[in-house]
């Protein structure tokens, strides 16, 4: 789901899986702009894939592992999958495997706190294909995602077999991340009527609806310290704007170009808005000291791109514009330890539309 919004600027990728597919090794190109002079922050850039869509590259606890899910039509991948691979040692490849079954569309792979699991969201059991994607032509060509109604969330080891479905309701759940400790699992449901944050205890199974205003939530993430969370949140103004947001909720169906980052205490209580930049500020997460936070906005643009990245204090002061690319940066996430960035980016795409992920050293 949180990939999707690149086909505001790209354009939108499985082949059947066995128990121990075989890897996936990245092709080495000459280098072209993976580093532009002013973003400082970055030191030894890496890019780690080449071609195709890649998004959703997070880190695992120890640092060591990505996952992230990925699109190649000329692959045999016509929608996302989840792939996982160990972080190479400078100037080698990155060498990846695919974890989710080749079946369905995937979307938000996240590893666990043992890192022997990964816990994702897929549309396997409503179907083998990938599932169609909405006419847009029906909505007066409106940018929107569909939130399909198969998507439930999975625990799978890294051989890629399920061991657990950990959600079940008959709408979306997706986009789930993990707390600190491993104990507490976020995501996003339409089970009550509207588009909301949950909290799952992954020992128990218990869980509560964390939001409650009119409006989509999504894509949360815990702070490092694991008292705050983070998300971004459509939050409709008008009569006619809440509306519209309820005709296509209807039909599984929501327009995400207006968006701002909330933070709220890890219990959901003092939510509150942190941005107010206009048009569309997505994928936060926060910095390893938990008092700043990153995220990717268009807002400098009225065209709708490129999105670049920015991180900002948490309680709105201090934007900075930390990186720079012509047509998208987002999916931003810090290693546990502070020292690394992990992020998806147009960059050095030789022209094509390729979202590729690149992981630099940190600098402040």
């Amino acid at each position: 789901m949180r990939l999707s919004l690149l086909a505001v600027i790209t354009v939108f990728f499985i082949t059947a899986f066995n128990h121990a597919p075989l890897p996936v090794t990245a092709t080495w190109q000459q280098a072209d702009t993976i580093l532009y002079p002013e973003e400082k922050h970055f030191r030894n850039i890496q890019q780690l894939t080449f071609g195709g869509d890649n998004a959703e590259a997070y880190f695992s606890y120890d640092g060591q592992w990505l996952v992230f899910q990925r699109t190649s039509v000329k692959d045999g991948l016509p929608c996302d999958q989840i792939f996982a691979g160990k972080i190479p040692a400078p100037g080698t490849p990155f060498t990846y495997k695919r974890i989710s079954s080749g079946k369905g569309r995937t979307t938000c792979g996240f590893f666990t706190r043992d890192g022997k699991h990964i816990i994702y969201a897929s549309t396997h059991l409503g179907g083998d294909s990938c599932p169609p994607l909405p006419d847009r032509s029906k909505y007066g060509n409106k940018y929107i995602w569909p939130l399909y109604s198969s998507y439930d969330i999975f625990m799978a080891d890294l051989d890629g077999n399920i061991v657990k479905q950990l959600t079940h309701s008959k709408g979306y759940d997706a986009e789930a991340t993990l707390s600190p400790d491993g104990k507490k699992m976020i995501y996003t449901s339409v089970k009550d009527g509207d588009i909301d944050l949950y909290m799952m205890d992954l020992a128990t199974g218990k869980e509560k609806r964390i939001t409650n205003t009119p409006g989509y939530d999504g894509g949360a993430w815990f702070s490092p310290n694991g008292k705050k969370i983070i998300w971004r949140a459509s939050r409709p103004q008008t009569p006619e704007a809440l509306q519209s947001y309820k005709e296509l909720l209807a039909e599984n169906l929501v327009a995400p170009t207006q968006m701002e980052v909330f933070i709220a205490d890890a219990d959901g209580s003092n939510a509150h808005q942190v941005t107010n930049l206009g048009q569309a500020n997505w994928a936060p997460a926060f910095l390893p000291d938990s008092k700043r936070i990153i995220f990717a906005s268009n807002h400098e643009y009225k065209r709708g791109f490129p999105f670049n990245l920015y991180i900002m204090q948490a309680d709105g002061r201090g934007l900075q514009k930390i990186s720079r690319d012509k047509g998208f940066d987002a999916f931003p996430m810090f290693s546990l330890d502070g020292k690394k960035i992990v992020f998806c980016s147009n960059r050095n795409n030789g022209g094509t539309h390729d979202t590729n992920i690149f992981i630099a050293d940190w600098v402040e």
